[in-house]
């Protein structure tokens, strides 16, 4: 009678052991950790998506006409950028024979694409053409607004350019007051003149003397790094 309860008892722990699950210890069974190259990988990627854009809105020389891109100002900004560790990605949208007009047509399309700091090189060939500076100043204004309503936060610079010494006097004037003009009404940071030490100087320039060199571009880079260190 005895071993017969023993049994009873045996059969109803080992129903009661299972009833439970067979393990005493509820805690999860700890997951593999990600692997160094995916936990880089990730790091990566999410560096990439969270760079900010610098945009060089503007004509030839931008699109650094004549000679490899990557070595026109935009390319050489890019490669100093990248070289310091920097959190940017600069964008060319510069388009060869570019107005003032031209830009104020295409400047929507490129504004699909976020903005963190805009740099406007535009208004070299309105001198050329000898164009009414009022109705330059409005076109960049026009720009400059459209910019502003989408992406409030970015940060402004504008290229100031000089017109041909040919076209007298009074234009000239006029026109180089277009662009500190804007600088002020638009609370955006002002390279005076864009081909400081290079415009005019035969051994710096394509032979149109008007499209600088590789050692041109060098030049016209140091200037705008010295007006876009500090806004990094």
């Amino acid at each position: 009678m005895i071993n017969r309860l023993e049994n009873i008892y045996l059969i109803s722990f080992v129903f009661l052991f299972l009833a439970c699950g067979g393990n005493t210890d509820s805690k999860p069974i700890p997951t593999a950790a990600p692997t160094s190259d995916t936990e880089k990988a990730a790091k990566s990627s999410e560096a990439k998506a969270t760079k900010k854009n610098i945009i060089f809105f503007g004509n030839s020389l931008t699109a650094a006409y004549g000679i490899d891109p990557t070595l026109g100002f935009a390319g050489l900004i890019e490669q100093r950028i990248d070289s310091l560790g920097l959190n940017y990605k600069v964008i060319n949208a510069g388009v060869s024979g570019e107005t003032t007009a031209g830009g104020k047509d295409r400047i929507d399309w490129l504004l699909k694409q976020k903005v963190d700091i805009f740099i406007l090189e535009l208004g070299g060939n309105d001198a050329l053409r000898g164009q009414d500076t009022q109705a330059a100043y409005d076109n960049l204004q026009t720009i400059l607004d459209r910019v502003k309503a989408k992406y409030p936060e970015a940060k402004l610079v504008i290229a100031g350019m000089e017109a041909p010494p040919n076209m007298g006097k009074v234009y000239t004037d006029s026109f180089r007051a277009i662009y500190q003009k804007l600088a002020k009404a638009n609370n955006a940071a002002l390279i005076p003149f864009l081909l400081e030490g290079v415009g005019g100087i035969r051994a710096l320039n394509l032979p149109d003397g008007i499209h600088p060199t590789v050692e041109g571009h060098k030049i016209v880079a140091e200037n705008i790094w010295e007006i876009l260190e500090p806004l990094l």
